[in-house]
């Protein structure tokens, strides 16, 4: 098994204050130390102190608010519909311990399922991922993640050790456009047994693909036991 590749300060920021808000050392509600502050205490750059705090506030766990500082967020109940949420945030709001594991990974050729997944005009390479997320020791949501390589080429040599790919994605490639579908659904057997559910069982199914221009980058399946979930969208009337 090759080693994997050296953590950078930027991550190693990011990580110990992920730990310290999934731990409840620093609760809802918490002042985060300034850009200032965390630059001098880990000697690096005011930018990437702010590029660790910027990637906190993308994945929920931080609100950023101007001329007062970062806060960690509140609990909420409930997730938004449309939102891009990181998978370790929505359990950190119920106050569980969250690990995942990657169960399958393979690279290769696209597919013409692949290719239909991706919305992609051509043969190209592509990561194909299943991760289970847990809440506690629960399971919590069962991931299956395609990835464009031609547009995420360094996804390939990527271990996901720190971060889920979802997190990882989101945080090193800009996204300008997404596409949601919802909907109920019974556990077929690999799912069933990954979510420990009888099966049939309903389940909560988002698919998401997203796009950065117009170049497909991820497209992802997420499953979660359909017990207690519930999504809720706010919004405002437009300008006519």
């Amino acid at each position: 098994m090759e080693p994997l590749p050296p953590t950078s300060l930027h991550q190693r920021i990011l990580s110990e204050i992920e730990e310290l808000i999934l731990s409840g050392r620093w609760p809802p509600g918490f002042h985060l130390p300034s850009e200032l502050e965390l630059a001098e205490s880990y000697g690096c750059s005011r930018m990437t102190a702010n590029k660790a705090l910027t990637q906190l506030a993308r994945t929920g766990l931080i609100e950023r608010r101007r001329k007062a500082g970062s806060f960690v967020m509140r609990s909420q109940s409930r997730s938004a519909v449309l939102q891009i949420q990181d998978i370790r945030a929505e359990v950190a709001e119920l106050g569980l311990p969250y690990h995942y594991q990657i169960l399958q990974r393979e690279q290769r050729r696209s597919g013409r399922a692949d290719r239909e997944r991706l919305v992609m005009a051509q043969t190209g390479p592509v990561l194909a991922l299943a991760c289970l997320h847990y809440a506690g020791e629960r399971p919590f949501c069962l991931e299956d993640r395609l990835i464009n390589l031609a547009v995420v080429p360094e996804a390939a040599e990527e271990a996901f050790a720190e971060l889920a790919p979802g997190a990882w994605l989101f945080g090193r490639v800009p996204w300008t456009s997404a596409e949601h579908r919802i909907r109920a659904e019974g556990a077929d057997a690999e799912t069933a047994r990954a979510l420990k559910l009888r099966k049939g069982t309903p389940c909560l199914v988002i698919e998401r693909r997203t796009w950065s221009s117009e170049h497909p980058v991820t497209q992802v399946r997420l499953s979660y036991p359909g017990e207690g979930r519930e999504l809720v969208a706010r919004f405002s009337p437009t300008q006519g």
